[in-house]
């Protein structure tokens, strides 16, 4: 104890602060559904939590301009049938989100700039390929439009939200995957599972490439996430249900860089970690503190550092991309509990070594680049003169550019080489082609004239 405190650190004095009253959501029915997930995502623009709803599934969202008392009436993101599990923004587009459900499906949903005037239920697009419910949904960090999703069907499946295809599906995990965390630059991606083997997955080659079993004892869940060097930052628990913390390196397994105990507590620790300060972030549900830990290339290398604590225990955590945070406060986290509060590091002045360049929105290559094999790291930008989200006019270009370039994977007859095809198989195409657009044609007609009478109906003119 006496060398952490003595080591040399200039984030060994951070602490947390709650804001002021006026500066908090309240009255937020969170959603109540027994999953292990954040049930809270937040961006420079919005704060996402995911809610009651009766009838299907629902997320608010909220501007970070606007604070105070949430109208129980106030819009929603509605559209799945089944209770909502998992969201998370784009790391590319502060107005793009994704949502997993019990419905089977993940949605990807493009947020106005301004409040919602009514209920959203029209997402971008919809990603059906599991046969059971999507708990899991997470962007990729430095390649537009991939979202990786995982459900309790065992599968993950990569898609390309752009178009809407689903590129890669991995099968390799036998029971209920229970978190994913991919690395630095999207390479590869680790996971964690009920079977208690924690994995290193490469996804382009379709293969584990390394696995631990059992890296914490206990047979409750455990969550791992990828560290800025590549080592691997997991959260378990002991035989005898102490939870515990540790750090791997994945070349090998065999022993881990560190391993420490916590306390005794049933709630499972979800980490957050900020890439460019190498701290982790550990909260509980139910808990009503926060650790911080600082993570070094020296001894014991799983640094503590302080424990913020509150009065109500939190249902849930949201982690501001460091682009968003304000310099001279450094608001980090946001607390779901009642109400949402926002934890902030203190800094009076900017300073180069404790804000180096960080993640920006701009993605380093497209979909098709990095499953051609290419790696980049995220592209980084400087926070000296703090980041300002780009205005609506600018996002409506990023917007067209980014979702609305799915319907070129429809290649018309035109592109195809129809040299390779023999001419009455390509006849036989062209002909059954004509005979689906004219039934799709059809089919529109008739759903008008239903809703013109239905209108006409509803209106007593009929």
């Amino acid at each position: 104890m006496s060398r952490s405190i003595v080591r040399q650190s200039k984030f060994r004095h951070v602490f947390g602060q709650a804001v002021k009253t006026e500066q908090t959501y309240d009255d937020i029915r969170v959603s109540k559904v027994t999953w292990d997930s954040s049930f809270c995502a937040v961006n420079p623009k919005f704060l996402a939590v995911i809610v009651e709803s009766s009838g299907g599934g629902a997320f608010l969202v909220l501007p970070l301009s606007k604070s105070g008392r949430v109208d129980k009436n106030y819009p929603l993101v509605i559209g799945h049938s089944g209770p909502v599990l998992d969201i998370d923004w784009c790391p590319h587009d502060d107005n793009i989100i994704a949502s997993g459900s019990e419905d089977c499906t993940a949605m990807v949903w493009q947020i106005p700039d301004h409040s919602l005037a009514r209920p959203l239920s029209d997402p971008i697009v919809v990603l059906e390929g599991h046969s059971k419910r999507v708990g899991i949904v997470s962007w990729h960090p430095t390649a537009r439009n991939i979202l990786l999703t995982a459900g309790s069907d065992n599968l993950i499946i990569i898609w390309n939200v752009g178009t809407g295809e689903p590129l890669i599906s991995m099968d390799d995990h036998p029971d209920l995957i229970y978190s994913i965390s991919w690395n630095r630059n999207g390479s590869l991606f680790c996971t964690t599972c009920k079977d208690r083997r924690l994995r290193v997955c490469d996804p382009r080659k379709r293969e584990v490439v390394a696995e631990r079993l059992a890296p914490h004892e206990g047979i409750r869940p455990m969550r791992a996430i990828f560290t800025r060097e590549g080592n691997i930052f997991t959260t378990g628990f002991t035989r005898m249900s102490q939870r515990e913390l540790g750090l791997w390196d994945p070349t090998n397994f065999e022993e881990p860089i560190a391993l420490l105990e916590l306390d005794t507590s049933n709630g499972v620790l979800l980490p957050y970690y900020d890439a460019d300060a190498s701290m982790v972030y550990l909260c509980g549900k139910g808990d009503s503190s926060i650790r911080y830990f600082e993570i070094t290339e020296e001894p014991p290398y799983v640094h503590y550092l302080n424990t913020y604590s509150s009065k109500e225990p939190q249902r849930g955590m949201g982690f501001m991309p460091k682009r968003g945070v304000d310099v001279t406060r450094c608001e980090i986290m946001f607390k779901l509990k009642e109400s949402i509060c926002i934890l902030p590091a203190q800094s009076d002045l900017f300073q180069d070594d404790l804000y180096p360049d960080t993640a920006g929105p701009e993605p380093a290559m497209e979909p098709e680049e990095w499953l051609d094999g290419r790696d980049e790291d995220p592209i980084l930008m400087s926070l000296r003169h703090g980041y300002m989200p780009p205005k609506s006019r600018e996002l409506k270009v990023s917007k067209k550019n980014v979702l609305d370039s799915r319907p070129t994977a429809r290649r018309s007859m035109s592109t195809l080489d129809t040299n390779s095809l023999p001419p009455q198989l390509l006849e036989r195409l062209l002909e059954e082609i004509q005979n689906l657009k004219a039934t799709v044609l059809s089919q529109e007609k008739r759903i008008c004239d239903l809703e013109n009478k239905l209108s006409q109906y509803t209106n007593g003119t009929d």
